[in-house]
Formats: C-alpha cells, structure tokens, sequence
C-alpha cells in the first residue's frame, strides 16, 4: 500500500463513503493506516470522518472494525463511551485528533449541549473559539450558549473559509454573542 494510496483513503474519510467503501474492499488492511500531512500531523480515515462531523462515515468505519478514539466517541454523543475513556485516562479530557482539534471541537459536532457541557466542567476547554466557529456554522444555539456560559472563545477565531463566529452567525446567534460581550 502506497502513501499516496493512504492519502487518497484519508481524504475520502472526510465525506466521500463510496470512495471509502471501495478502497476498504480492495484493500482492508488501509483502514487504520494514517497518512502523515506534516511532520506528527497523522491521521486515518476515521478521524478525518470524526473531525468533520461525518457520523455516517465513522459509523460504517467503526463497524468495519475501526478502532474508536474518545474524540470519534464525542463527535457520535457517545456520552457512556466518552465518560468511559475518561474513567480509563483522566487526562483524556484534553485529547486532541487529527491537526490537533481538540475535544470540546469534536462534542461540538455532537450537537448535543450536554456532552459539551459536561467535557467543558471536566477540563475540556481548549479549542473554545474552533468550537464556538463550528456551532455558529452548525446554528445549534443551545451548544452556543454552553460554549459562552462556560468557557472564554474566541469570536475573532477564522474557520479555513476565513469566516468568523460573528461572520457566520444569524440575527439570533449574533444577539447571543453580544449579549455575552462579543460585539
């Protein structure tokens, strides 16, 4: 199996499953192989379907007999999978996936304000302006105000368009984001 190979794999792990689903059958053996973007920067198919909130993607990875990472974990809402990692490894809280995207990022794609907040009040507050950029795009507003009750982001923080939370927000969102002194 050829890098290139594994590059091609990884990039259809973040929203092309036909793709996926070929190349796992041609080749079963690339579906924990990671592609090294930058020197330390790996990452397999599963996490570049976890880093964008691909569910679909991840799931079938996963049943392909992918092995689950507490940040994939999060992503799905798996609270009892999370919880668990974290009673195996405390310090798990601060994990990080592929291109270093934290925790908190990756529970944001959840859509689920109750895994947030529980990650936020366990230590996971780092990456607080990625995720806030990705609720706003998301517009999950009670993940929103999770996000600004307990945690510090910031608002300036551009996504890879270049955009802003106070860019992408709708008139609801941007009224929550002044309301917390984001103006």
């Amino acid at each position: 199996m050829t890098n290139e190979t594994i590059k091609e794999f990884v990039i259809a792990g973040h929203g092309n499953s036909e793709k996926v689903k070929t190349m796992l059958l041609e080749n079963p053996e690339i579906l924990e192989a990671a592609f090294e973007w930058r020197k330390g920067d790996f990452e397999t198919a599963l996490q570049a379907a976890s880093h964008v909130g691909n569910e679909a993607i991840a799931r079938f990875l996963l049943e392909q007999g992918a092995k689950l990472e507490i940040t994939t974990a999060a992503m799905l809402g798996d609270m009892e999978g999370v919880e668990n990692f974290l009673l195996q490894n405390p310090e798990a809280i601060q994990a990080k996936g592929a291109h270093g995207i934290t925790l908190l990022t990756h529970a944001v794609m959840s859509e689920k304000a109750d895994l947030v907040r529980s990650l936020i009040l366990k230590g996971a507050i780092d990456g607080a302006g990625m995720a806030l950029n990705i609720a706003t795009d998301i517009g999950n507003l009670e993940v929103i105000k999770v996000l600004l009750e307990h945690t510090k982001p910031d608002v300036a923080w551009k996504n890879f368009k270049g955009k802003s939370a106070m860019e992408l927000a709708n008139p609801e969102i941007l009224a929550l984001l002044e309301a917390a002194g984001h103006a």
